[in-house]
Protein backbone atom coordinates (compact mmCIF):
# COMPACT_ATOMS: atom_id res chain seq x y z
CA UNK A 1 0.00 0.00 0.00
CA UNK A 2 1.51 3.38 -0.98
CA UNK A 3 2.41 5.73 1.85
CA UNK A 4 1.31 9.38 1.52
CA UNK A 5 4.12 11.89 1.15
CA UNK A 6 4.56 14.69 3.67
CA UNK A 7 3.39 18.11 2.53
CA UNK A 8 4.31 21.66 3.46
CA UNK A 9 2.03 21.37 6.52
CA UNK A 10 2.50 17.69 7.49
CA UNK A 11 5.31 15.31 8.37
CA UNK A 12 5.77 11.60 9.07
CA UNK A 13 5.54 10.12 12.57
CA UNK A 14 6.04 6.50 13.66
CA UNK A 15 2.90 5.36 15.49
CA UNK A 16 4.88 2.86 17.59
CA UNK A 17 7.79 4.91 18.97
CA UNK A 18 6.99 8.52 18.05
CA UNK A 19 10.03 9.01 15.77
CA UNK A 20 9.73 12.15 13.62
CA UNK A 21 13.15 12.30 11.97
CA UNK A 22 14.65 9.00 10.73
CA UNK A 23 13.05 6.72 8.12
CA UNK A 24 14.11 4.30 5.40
CA UNK A 25 11.95 4.98 2.34
CA UNK A 26 11.43 2.54 -0.55
CA UNK A 27 10.12 4.31 -3.62
CA UNK A 28 9.47 3.52 -7.28
CA UNK A 29 10.04 6.20 -9.88
CA UNK A 30 9.38 6.49 -13.57
CA UNK A 31 11.72 9.06 -15.12
CA UNK A 32 12.65 10.38 -18.52
CA UNK A 33 16.34 11.24 -18.83
CA UNK A 34 18.23 13.17 -21.48
CA UNK A 35 21.52 11.32 -21.79
CA UNK A 36 24.50 12.86 -23.59
CA UNK A 37 27.26 10.54 -24.75
CA UNK A 38 30.69 12.07 -25.25
CA UNK A 39 32.88 10.98 -28.17
CA UNK A 40 34.38 8.19 -26.05
CA UNK A 41 30.88 6.86 -25.30
CA UNK A 42 30.72 7.95 -21.65
CA UNK A 43 27.14 8.85 -20.71
CA UNK A 44 26.15 11.92 -18.72
CA UNK A 45 22.56 12.53 -17.62
CA UNK A 46 21.90 16.20 -18.38
CA UNK A 47 18.17 16.39 -17.63
CA UNK A 48 15.80 14.27 -15.55
CA UNK A 49 12.03 14.55 -15.54
CA UNK A 50 10.11 12.56 -12.90
CA UNK A 51 6.96 11.26 -14.60
CA UNK A 52 5.61 9.43 -11.56
CA UNK A 53 6.82 8.46 -8.12
CA UNK A 54 5.28 6.21 -5.47
CA UNK A 55 6.48 5.65 -1.92
CA UNK A 56 6.01 1.90 -1.43
CA UNK A 57 7.05 1.54 2.19
CA UNK A 58 8.49 3.51 5.06
CA UNK A 59 10.46 1.86 7.88
CA UNK A 60 11.23 3.60 11.15
CA UNK A 61 14.99 3.76 11.81
CA UNK A 62 14.48 3.79 15.58
CA UNK A 63 12.20 0.78 16.13
CA UNK A 64 12.24 -0.92 12.67
CA UNK A 65 8.45 -0.74 12.41
CA UNK A 66 7.34 -1.20 8.81
CA UNK A 67 4.41 0.75 7.44
CA UNK A 68 3.43 2.15 10.84
CA UNK A 69 3.79 5.73 9.67
CA UNK A 70 1.14 8.42 9.91
CA UNK A 71 0.98 12.01 8.74
CA UNK A 72 0.84 14.62 11.50
CA UNK A 73 0.81 18.42 11.42
CA UNK A 74 4.14 20.21 11.42
CA UNK A 75 4.55 22.55 14.41
CA UNK A 76 4.62 25.63 12.12
CA UNK A 77 1.35 24.53 10.49
CA UNK A 78 -0.38 24.39 13.88
CA UNK A 79 0.77 27.86 14.92
CA UNK A 80 -0.23 29.33 11.53
CA UNK A 81 -3.71 27.76 11.84
CA UNK A 82 -4.11 29.24 15.33
CA UNK A 83 -3.17 32.71 14.08
CA UNK A 84 -5.47 32.60 11.02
Amino acid sequence: MPVPLPTATTRWRCTLCGNLTRFDVTRSSKVVEYVHLDLAGEPTVEETEVVSETVESVRCRWCNAVDQIELVDRPSARSEAAQG
